[in-house]
C-alpha cells in the first residue's frame, strides 16, 4: 500500500474532457481515458489495478500486491474492481467517438492480464453513454445512512436490464421478512470477521486519518469521522487491529441494511474470474445509473467474503446464481471524494 503524501490525492476526480488530445496519437488517446478508468470503486480503496499502452493497445492488469488476502482470499472482488475500472475506461471510448474494442483474458497463461482495450471505429456515444459518463467523477461510496425516501421502480428496472446486459443479474431483497433474514446475516458476517485478527489488522492497514493524505486506503471521514474528531483515526484503527468489536459494528450495520430504501444482490450465473470481471461491469453500471439521478450506494458484503455464509444467502435469494455483492442504494447526503493514485503510478513502462 502506497504511504507517500501528497496535495494532489483528489486531483485525479477534476478531470476535464477538455485535455483529451484529439488529435494526438491513439496511444496518447488511451493514456488520457485511463483518467476515467482509474476512478473506479475498489475494496478499502485499494486500486488494484495497472495498465500497459503497447501497440495502441490498452493491457489491463491486476495488480495482486494490492490484494486482501484475508476478506478476498481468492481475488474475486480485486477482479470485481478491475472490471468497474474496464467499465469506466469503456465508457469514456464511447464518449470520445470510438467504438470500444475489449478484448478479455487474452493469454490463458497470464491470469494477471485481464483484458486488452483498443479504439474501434468511429462512433457517436447515446444518450445513456453519454448521461453515465458525465457521472463518472461524481460517484462516490456513500456510507451514510439514506433518507427515508422511495426509490423509483422504473430506475431499478432499468438497472435489472443493464446488469444483464453486462453478464450479471440483479434482484432486490423483498419483503420483511427477507431482508430481516439477509440483516442478520451481516450481522453475523461482523461478528465472524471481527473475531479473526487477521481480518482487524489488514482493515486497520487502510484506514488512515483525513490530513493523511496518501493515495489509497479508507480516509477518516470515509468511515463516518467527523474532521474534528480525526485525531482519534489511528486510536480506531489500533482498537480494531487489537479488539474484538464485532458485536457493536454487527448491531450498526444491521440497522444500516433496515434502514436502507433498498437492498440489492448482483450476482452471475457462474463464479469463475471471468464471471467477477463481469459482474464488476455490471456493478459500475449500476452505480452510475443510480447516481445520475441522486441515488448513492454502499456495500454489506459481508455475507458474501464469509465463505460459510454465502451460500445462506443464496438460499436466502432461491436463486442457483453466486451473490457477488450485496449493496445498499438510497438517496443521501453529498460525499467526499476518496483519494487515487494518478495514471503515472498505475502506468507500466513497456
Amino acid at each position: 500500500m502506497s504511504k507517500s503524501l501528497t496535495s494532489d490525492s483528489f486531483s485525479p476526480w477534476n478531470i476535464s474532457e477538455s485535455g483529451f488530445p484529439k488529435l494526438g496519437s491513439p496511444s496518447e488517446q488511451l493514456e488520457f481515458l485511463l483518467n476515467y478508468a482509474i476512478l473506479a470503486p475498489s475494496g478499502h480503496n485499494s486500486q488494484p489495478w495497472l495498465f500497459k499502452i503497447a501497440h495502441e493497445t490498452i493491457e489491463l492488469y491486476a495488480d495482486r500486491t494490492r490484494a486482501l488476502a484475508v476478506s478476498d482470499p481468492q481475488d474475486r472482488e480485486l477482479t470485481m474492481s478491475c472490471g468497474a475500472a474496464l467499465f469506466n475506461l469503456r465508457l469514456a471510448i464511447r464518449h470520445f467517438g470510438y467504438t470500444d474494442a475489449v478484448r478479455t483474458f487474452p493469454n490463458p497463461d497470464d491470469p494477471d492480464l485481464l483484458a486488452h482495450v483498443w479504439l474501434g471505429d468511429p462512433r457517436e456515444e447515446n444518450e445513456e453513454e453519454h448521461l453515465l459518463f458525465a457521472t463518472i467523477t461524481r460517484r462516490h461510496t456513500n456510507r451514510l445512512p439514506f433518507q427515508n425516501w422511495d426509490i423509483p421502480e422504473t430506475l431499478l428496472s432499468i438497472m435489472r436490464t443493464s446488469t444483464i446486459q453486462e453478464g450479471a443479474w440483479l434482484t432486490t431483497i423483498e419483503g420483511e421478512d427477507l431482508r430481516n433474514a439477509v440483516a442478520d446475516l451481516i450481522a453475523e458476517g461482523d461478528r465472524i470477521q471481527m473475531a479473526n485478527p487477521h481480518f482487524r489488522r489488514e482493515l486497520a492497514a487502510w484506514i488512515h486519518p483525513s490530513r493523511n493524505l496518501t493515495r489509497d486506503g479508507m480516509p477518516a471521514y470515509a468511515q463516518s469521522v467527523r474532521q474534528l474528531l480525526d485525531f482519534v483515526t489511528p486510536i480506531v484503527a489500533h482498537i480494531n487491529r487489537t479488539f474484538d468489536i464485532g458485536r457493536g459494528q454487527a448491531a450498526k450495520d444491521r440497522e444500516l441494511a433496515i434502514g436502507s430504501p433498498i437492498l440489492a444482490v448482483l450476482g452471475t450465473d457462474e463464479d469463475t474470474p471471468a464471471h467477477w470481471f463481469s459482474a464488476g461491469q455490471a456493478l459500475e453500471r449500476v452505480l452510475l445509473l443510480g447516481q445520475a439521478v441522486g441515488v448513492s450506494a454502499s456495500y454489506l458484503n459481508q455475507p458474501i467474503q464469509v465463505a460459510q455464509l454465502r451460500p445462506k444467502l443464496r438460499t436466502l435469494l432461491n436463486t442457483p446464481g453466486y451473490p457477488q455483492i450485496l449493496l445498499r442504494l438510497g438517496f443521501g447526503s453529498e460525499v467526499k471524494p476518496t483519494p487515487r493514485r494518478a495514471v503515472s503510478e498505475v502506468l507500466l513502462s513497456e
